[in-house]
């Protein structure tokens, strides 16, 4: 899949011994000051105290131990931890839900696919070239949200796992380790055993990776686990190659490729170490090297320049400006090469050539460079390559250079043009036959099928890409010159006596086996005897990953899972891939199935460091989600650096990177945490600048859903048994209706956001309800409720209500955070005859019209806005005690409401003494401040013998000039007499609901 950015494994401990000693020496020196802060602290505590201080540090202090067996559900007989543990919390369910097979898709007792429909997510395939980075860690978390969304829903779900080969990537990374470790190259071992040292490596990072998936909680189907050199997909590959060329699809030509493919940015002059070179060897790059050519037959030179000045051996031409008159005078005549004594024409192109630039002419390298490539095919150049396979120069470079490798031959040219006087990986294009896919009639359809609706595309701004990319799509080259990869179905036919040419496709026959392959070639030879020959190229990654959502259900075979699951429900990735990957998908698909492959692709964004710089290794900025879930102390985390491939100057730049973004290290903040705070932050914009910060808040989020849930459960005694189903008893308070009304807000609201693929809105809704509605509110609002005063018929109703709060909350965080909702859900009593074993396979709550009630919202957000403006007159006031409050109410109704809240009013205000509803002004006592609710309410506090009244006085009193000030802008305002005409109809309601306020009288009359 996309080349994500390398993330250094953990680091062995023969190269952390250091650190693990200051680390060992740092802890030692912490738990003697303990030691002594605790003896100090023993003399003033009880010792019942201290007994249970002991037991309290000893469980925070020590490391959590899963003694679960693998597999087993975890044993929640004992009483819940006092304070929240993720690494405790998320240890052993995983296991449980693969053990049990939750993961698998769920069919009907016939095999068919369940009535709620079905939901089927091919997910990206990590490349194995690494560990996974915080940017899979988004993917996972957006994916399997709406895995374990739809899950619940009800649907037959179905998450499949892989992993893909990265030809390029992996070759790469094994080749610099190799040299790294060993001094060798791939051709001192030779292809198969350099191959069997790829499959080790291979086989290393996939089970890395497949560790963290699990600990990312990803619900996939590992029964089903795919990898793109796989027996199965390999056959998908040599199938969609062969009928691809006997479509006409497929065909072979002798065009530039890019022998290498490490690029870096240049700024300037930069010396660089190249991968099997001498590791003290560095190469100059970034610098013209000018140097002159003599004109055949004259003592005159013509100079040109070149940052790559090796590549002068295969030059086949010069170019001036057809309208330069400096070279007017050497149109069509000849340079003499310095070195090969070869001819080289000078030509005219107004294309290549800028007269402003350098000298005005240019060298022409056709078979080395892509710019002179279609140079050389506009003036029918001669194209010579000079570069053999592993590097080094071929006799085309000449019997001085021949053999050399690139870079030493650079040094080598250099040197020579001045002795004559005429003076990871680099890109080195070169001219080799290929085999290419015509990609424009598959484009077409591809266009054809998205804008007749059977492919949507989001964000909007992915969409307009995806058309303009089509529409100007270009054949794609699929031969790699790699040995780690599918190797090419495609044999050259060797005819005996016959002059052959292996760069064009005429003698060249494919075959899904050896046996088809030879009886084509029979056809093709004729009677005459031939032998086969097998490319030695590989094809591109994305060739085989292009074949993924179909490959993986068993194709070309029509087997069940491709009848069942294919196409999927939607393709999930970043927005950098969706060419690469997502339009070769789909090109493909519908040629060699017939459908789109997936009937929804959904670009996440892409993620930065908290400064907006895209991650990398060297900037020491790239997270590995694990660090994240566990934490790292900023030693280890430098530590890790080691086990890159960085050099010595990038480890120190990386260091102060991580030292000035992680200065105390990683926190510890768990999977739920992560999961949650990506899935917060994805909200359809291009990029995410992730502050870990945040996402440690969102562990303190997790720490009060545990705390609210093991202090709610102590309401739900051992006597409570929740009815059969979630409902309406007629017995429910205000508070009660109010808060299963916002619950059923929250329902409907999160299933609409994920419905719209908006996490962002769908964890605010989530968060919202949990924090400032059932933890901040109801929870607190019912404590009366239930205590030994209220009736039996109160208290049950209660715990009931809170009993639907606390499942159907559970249940809606469920998919952003699997783990601690499981925990806490497992231990909730069920509901009678509810055999449901997982939350994950619990149904996800939607909105409920039993539920709906609209005179509870209003009332209650009337009761809870006094509650607010109580808690702001004793802010303001700075009264922390003794809270004594009134509440003015003018109608009958206000004033029953209120009188009947009294309790629950009292309940959320905190050292709340006395609540008293009255009806007037007179009833309220002398010396109380004051805020108005609406024009009929107002919430008054008992100020007098609390504060200094002259203070609060002189307060009031600059309020009322700038009151004053403000009421008559308004009367202006109102006064003009093009205002109903000129005002905006909300403008002039909000002027009439001030006037009406009954604190307009006191601001309207003068001054004492």
């Amino acid at each position: 899949m996309s080349d994500p950015v390398a993330v250094s494994t953990p680091v062995p401990a023969v190269n952390s011994k250091n650190a693990e000693k200051k680390a060992a020496k740092r802890k030692e020196n912490e738990a003697r000051l303990a030691l002594k802060a605790a003896a100090k602290a023993s003399a003033t505590i009880p010792s019942g105290e201290k007994k249970a201080k002991k037991e309290k540090e000893k469980e925070e202090e020590a490391p959590f131990v899963n003694t679960t067996p693998k597999g087993e559900k975890k044993d929640l007989s004992q009483p819940m931890a006092s304070g929240y543990n993720p690494i405790a919390i998320e240890s052993a369910w995983y296991d449980w839900w693969n053990a049990q097979g939750f993961f698998s898709p769920q069919l009907t007792k016939d095999g068919q696919i369940k009535p709620e429909g079905l939901f089927v997510i091919p997910s990206p395939p990590p490349n194995v070239t690494g560990s996974l980075h915080i940017g899979h860690a988004l993917t996972v978390a957006i994916q399997d949200t709406l895995t374990r969304w739809n899950r619940m829903l009800g649907k037959t779900t179905l998450f499949v796992p892989g992993f893909d080969h990265a030809g390029i990537s992996t070759q790469s990374v094994v080749e610099k380790r190799l040299y790294r470790t060993s001094g060798k190259t791939r051709h001192d071992l030779g292809r198969e055993k350099f191959l069997e040292t790829v499959w080790d490596w291979k086989n290393d990072y996939q089970h890395r990776i497949t560790t963290q998936l699990h600990r990312l909680g990803g619900s996939y189907d590992w029964d089903r686990v795919a990898f793109t050199m796989d027996e199965r997909l390999s056959k998908a590959v040599i199938e969609t190659f062969c009928r691809l060329h006997d479509d006409g699809i497929i065909y072979r030509a002798n065009r530039l490729v890019n022998w290498c493919v490490d690029m870096k940015d240049l700024t300037g002059r930069t010396f660089l170490h190249i991968p099997g070179y001498d590791i003290k060897e560095k190469f100059e790059f970034g610098v013209l090297t000018s140097f002159a050519y003599p004109i055949e037959g004259s003592d005159e030179k013509i100079i040109v320049a070149t940052t790559r000045p090796e590549t002068m051996l295969g030059d086949t031409a010069i170019a001036v400006h057809p309208d330069d008159p400096r070279y007017k005078h050497l149109h069509g005549k000849f340079a003499i090469h310095p070195f090969l004594s070869r001819r080289i024409p000078i030509i005219t192109d107004a294309i290549v050539v800028d007269m402003e630039f350098g000298t005005g002419a240019v060298k022409i390298t056709p078979a080395h460079d892509q710019n002179d490539y279609e140079v050389g095919v506009r003036h029918n150049l001669e194209f010579i390559n000079i570069l053999n396979d592993d590097g080094t120069f071929n006799a085309n470079a000449g019997e001085r250079f021949k053999g050399m490798k690139r870079f030493h031959a650079r040094v080598a040219v250099v040197q020579a043009l001045k002795d004559a006087g005429k003076s990871g990986d680099v890109i080195e294009p070169v001219l080799k036959p290929q085999w290419w896919v015509d990609c424009k009639p598959l484009a077409e359809e591809a266009i054809k099928r998205t804008r007749a609706g059977e492919l949507s595309i989001s964000p909007k701004a992915s969409e307009s890409e995806w058309y303009r990319w089509l529409e100007g799509i270009q054949d794609w080259c699929i031969s790699r010159q790699l040995w780690w990869g599918h190797r090419c179905p495609a044999y050259f036919v060797r005819i005996e006596g016959q002059d052959q040419d292996s760069a064009d496709g005429k003698h060249w026959v494919v075959g899904r086996t050896l046996e088809e392959a030879t009886e084509r070639a029979k056809k093709l030879a004729g009677n005459a005897k031939f032998t086969l020959e097998q490319d030695e190229d590989v094809l591109d990654t994305w060739f085989s990953s292009g074949l993924w959502p179909w490959s993986i259900m068993g194709w070309p075979e029509n087997t069940p899972d491709f009848q069942r699951f294919y196409p999927s429900s939607i393709l999930e990735t970043g927005w950098d891939i969706l060419f690469f990957w997502v339009a070769r998908m789909v090109l493909l698909g519908i040629h060699l199935t017939g459908q789109m492959p997936f009937k929804e692709v959904l670009c996440h964004a892409m993620i930065r460091d908290a400064h907006g710089r895209k991650m990398s290794k060297s900037l020491g900025n790239v997270v590995d989600p694990i660090d994240v879930i566990q934490g790292l102390e900023l030693e280890l985390l430098h530590a890790k650096l080691l086990d890159g491939n960085l050099d010595e100057r990038e480890i120190t730049k990386a260091k102060l990177g991580q030292k000035k973004d992680f200065p105390k290290g990683i926190p510890q903040c768990g999977t739920d945490a992560l999961r949650f705070a990506l899935c917060a932050y994805s909200g359809g914009g291009r990029d995410i600048n992730l502050e870990i910060m945040r996402v440690e808040g969102y562990r303190k989020f997790c720490n009060k859903i545990f705390q609210a849930t093991k202090f709610a459960m102590l309401k739900l005694d051992e006597q409570f048994v929740p009815q059969p189903t979630a409902k309406l008893t007629g017995n429910e308070s205000l508070v009660e209706r109010w808060i299963l009304d916002k619950l059923n807000f929250a329902a409907a609201e999160i299933n609409r956001q994920l419905t719209d693929r908006n996490f962002m809105n769908a964890t605010n809704a989530a968060y919202n309800f949990w924090l400032y509605e059932l933890c901040d509110v109801y929870i607190e609002a019912m404590k009366p409720m239930t205590d030994e005063s209220a009736s039996e018929t109160t208290r049950k109703s209660a715990q009931q209500t809170l009993y639907t709060c606390l499942d159907h909350g559970l249940r809606l965080l469920h998919p952003f955070m699997p783990f601690v909702t499981e925990e806490l859900w497992q231990r909730l009593p069920r509901r009678p005859n509810d055999p449901t074993q997982s939350i994950m396979l619990a149904s996800y709550p939607t909105f409920d019209t039993a539920f709906v009630s609209e005179d509870a919202e209003r009332d209650f957000d009337l009761i809870f806005s006094a509650i607010k403006a109580g808690r702001g007159l004793a802010s303001s006031y700075n009264i922390q005690n003794h809270l004594h409050l009134f509440v003015r109410a003018q109608t009958d109704a206000e004033a029953s409401l209120f009188e009947s809240q009294i309790p629950t009013m009292t309940a959320l205000t905190k050292n709340c003494k006395s609540i008293n509803v009255v009806r007037d002004l007179s009833s309220v006592p002398a010396g109380c401040g004051a805020a108005v609710l609406t024009s009929t309410i107002v919430m008054h506090i008992l100020v007098r013998g609390q504060v200094d009244l002259y203070a609060e006085i002189v307060k009031c009193e600059k309020k009322l000039v700038i009151a004053r000030i403000n009421l008559e802008k308004i009367r202006k305002t109102e006064a003009l007499p093009d205002y109903a005409e000129t005002v905006p109809e909300n403008v002039r309601l909000s002027n009439e609901e001030k006037l009406a306020l009954p604190a307009i009288a006191l601001i309207s009359s003068p001054p004492p």
